[in-house]
C-alpha cells in the first residue's frame, strides 16, 4: 500500500508541475503582451512599461516562473490588478462560498441518486425502473441554470421559502448562510443526481449477477442484507469515480448558477477576472482548479485501493 501511495503522489506532483508550466506558457510566454491586454490598445508607453515592471515581464521567463511557484509555495501570491488585494485573499473569500455550495450539492445528489439507482436496479423492467430512468433522462437534458430559474420561481417567488438571490455572509450566522445555499445547491445537484443514478443502476445490476450474490441467496441470506452489505460495497468503485469528478466539476463549473443566484463564489470570480482581463487572478485560480481535479483523482485512486485491494497492483 505504501508503494502504491508513493507512486500516486509522484504522479500527482508531476501533473501539477506540468499544469503550472502550461498555464504559465499560455498566459505569459506565448506571443502577445499581457500588459497590453490588460490596459488596452490605447495605453501610453510609460504606463505599459510601469505595468510590465510591476508584473515582472522585464525579467526572463524562467525567473518569472520560479518566482511565481516560489511565491505559491511560500504562501504569497500576486496582487490583483482589479481589486488591488492579494489573490489568495480573494480566493479564500470566494472558497468560503463555493466549497460549502459544492459539498451540499454533492450530498444532495448522493442522497437522491443512490437509493433511486438501487431501486431501478432491483425493479429492472418494471415501473420503478422506467420512472428512475425517465427522471435521469430529464435531469441530464435540462441544464442546471434552468433548474435554478425554475427553483427561484417556485420556492422563492411563489412559496417564499428561500431567498431568491444573494448571500448574507457567514457573519450573519451559519443557519442564514446555509439557508441561502440550499436552492443553488439543489439546482446543481439535480443534473449530477441524474448521472449518478444511472451509474448506480448499472453498477448494481452488474454486481447482482455475480457468483457470490447467488451463493449468498442459496445460503438463505436476506435480500436486503445482500443488497446493502454485499452488492452496494462492490458497486462503489464506479460510483466513487463519478462522485470525485462531480465534486471537481461542482467547484469549477458553478459559474452560471452562481451568477443566477448572485453568489460571490469562485465561479463568479473567474468570470469577473476573465472579463476584466485580470491575468494574475486567472493564472492562480486556474492552477487551483487544476490542483483540485488532480487531488480529487488521487483521492479516488486511494479510495479504490481501500474498497478493492485488487486495484492496488493494477494501479
Amino acid at each position: 500500500m505504501l508503494a502504491f501511495l508513493a507512486r500516486r503522489v509522484l504522479v500527482l506532483l508531476a501533473t501539477l508541475v506540468a499544469a503550472s508550466l502550461a498555464i504559465f506558457l499560455v498566459l505569459e510566454v506565448l506571443p502577445g503582451d499581457p500588459a497590453l491586454l490588460i490596459l488596452g490598445l490605447e495605453a501610453q508607453d510609460d504606463t505599459l512599461a510601469a505595468l510590465r515592471g510591476q508584473m515582472g515581464l522585464d525579467r526572463p521567463a524562467p525567473e518569472r516562473y520560479l518566482a511565481w511557484i516560489g511565491g505559491l509555495l511560500s504562501g504569497t501570491s500576486g496582487i490583483s490588478h482589479t481589486y488591488s488585494v492579494p489573490v489568495f485573499e480573494l480566493i479564500g473569500e470566494r472558497l468560503a462560498v463555493t466549497v460549502p455550495l459544492a459539498a451540499i450539492a454533492l450530498m444532495l445528489s448522493t442522497v437522491l441518486a443512490v437509493p433511486l439507482g438501487m431501486l431501478a436496479a432491483t425493479r429492472r423492467g418494471r415501473a420503478g425502473d422506467y420512472g428512475v430512468m425517465g427522471f435521469s433522462q430529464i435531469g441530464m437534458a435540462i441544464p442546471n441554470f434552468w433548474f435554478a430559474i425554475l427553483s427561484i420561481l417556485l420556492f422563492a417567488v411563489t412559496l417564499g421559502w428561500f431567498p431568491a438571490s444573494g448571500f448574507p455572509g457567514w457573519q450573519a450566522g451559519a443557519g442564514a448562510a446555509l439557508w441561502a445555499l440550499v436552492l443553488p445547491a439543489f439546482s446543481l445537484a439535480l443534473p449530477e443526481a441524474a448521472i449518478l443514478a444511472r451509474v448506480t443502476r448499472a453498477a448494481v445490476l452488474e454486481t447482482l449477477g455475480a457468483d457470490y450474490v447467488r451463493t449468498a441467496r442459496a445460503k438463505g441470506v436476506g435480500e436486503r442484507r445482500i443488497l446493502w452489505a454485499h452488492v452496494l460495497r462492490n458497486a462503489l468503485i464506479p460510483m466513487t469515480t463519478i462522485l470525485g469528478l462531480q465534486f471537481a466539476f461542482l467547484l469549477a463549473g458553478s459559474i452560471v448558477v452562481e451568477a443566477v443566484f448572485a453568489l460571490p463564489g469562485l465561479g463568479r470570480l473567474i468570470f469577473q477576472a476573465v472579463t476584466q482581463r485580470d491575468l494574475v487572478v486567472v493564472r492562480d485560480v486556474v492552477l487551483l482548479l487544476v490542483a483540485v481535479v488532480v487531488v480529487v483523482n488521487f483521492a479516488v485512486d486511494v479510495a479504490y485501493a481501500a474498497i478493492d485491494p485488487r486495484a492496488r497492483p493494477a494501479a
